[in-house]
């Protein structure tokens, strides 16, 4: 059946075999399929992610909480693998009821404190930590503003663009083209409020930037997708001279490579306990035959 041929029924039914790369876990019901709990390390802050863009959110910023002497900030970061359906072992749906990644478990507190949504995580640490969120009521908004104006658009990345450009069981035009429209519309957003300002929220680096950065900044830089060519991302000067300098940050380069378990053994760190697993256990140096 071609694309212009399909007439939705009066009633969806749910076909398991709908095709897609995420078709053998997706299902349209919530909750556990499986008991099993969450492992457990050695610090308060535990944090059950995947280096997608959402989960590197979440390690950038406790990268660079570490980075700026916030020892309070050191966290274990155990893998869920999403094609394997981790999450919807028991103990995950107890953290994230969501089943998705990442999820955060602050157990510093006389009970353990589930954060889920990449966003509050991030708001969450900022707020705890004192850092990366500015305290003047103004730039406080507006750090807040595009942290949220990420969380309402990057599903038009994840869900609508990245899905039909790489993911679909075949190429579709209309919404390839739907959403590179709404894609490019976003950059040429980022790209005029960066042409005034040195960073999102104004001249200092904020929860707003370690936000948009693994979408927006990672696309722009061919690190996700592989659409910078078909985008003309180089075209987005101010995108571009943003998304190259956050790269250059060491915590960055450290909060990329936490729970990846695809690409450069020497980018992939499985798990990570302490800041030397990224000199002792990336996967260029450890044996692990779960790696993917």
């Amino acid at each position: 059946m071609s694309q212009n041929e399909y007439t939705p029924p009066k009633i969806w039914q749910w076909e398991n075999e709908n095709g897609g790369q995420f078709a053998n876990i997706n299902r349209p019901t919530a909750g556990s399929r499986f008991e099993r709990d969450l492992p457990v390390g050695k610090h308060p802050l535990q944090l059950y992610s995947l280096a997608t863009p959402n989960g590197v959110k979440v390690t950038i910023m406790l990268e660079e909480l570490l980075a700026n002497g916030v020892t309070d900030a050191e966290y274990d970061a155990f893998p869920i693998k999403i094609n394997d359906g981790d999450q919807f072992s028991s103990g995950f749906v107890a953290a994230n009821p969501n089943s998705k990644i990442p999820a955060l478990v602050d157990h510093s507190g006389p009970e353990p404190v589930r954060v889920f949504e990449s966003g509050a995580i991030l708001l969450y640490l900022a707020e705890k930590f004192g850092a990366f969120l500015p305290t003047d009521s103004s730039q406080r908004t507006e750090t807040l503003n595009w942290l949220f104006w990420q969380m309402g658009s990057a599903p038009y990345l994840g869900g609508g663009f990245g899905h039909f450009y790489c993911y679909a069981p075949y190429k579709m035009e209309y919404p390839i083209d739907r959403f590179t429209m709404e894609v490019k519309r976003q950059l040429d957003v980022l790209d005029q409020r960066l042409a005034e300002n040195e960073y999102l929220g104004g001249q200092d680096y904020t929860i707003a930037d370690i936000a948009v950065w693994p979408w927006y900044g990672a696309l722009a830089l061919d690190q996700v997708y592989q659409a910078a060519e078909f985008l003309q991302t180089e075209s987005y000067e101010h995108v571009m001279r943003w998304a190259q300098q956050i790269k250059q940050r060491d915590a960055v380069q450290r909060g990329q490579m936490v729970n990846r378990t695809w690409g450069n053994p020497k980018g992939r760190l499985h798990e990570r306990h302490s800041a030397d697993d990224f000199d002792t256990n990336t996967q260029d140096k450890v044996n692990d035959d779960t790696a993917s």
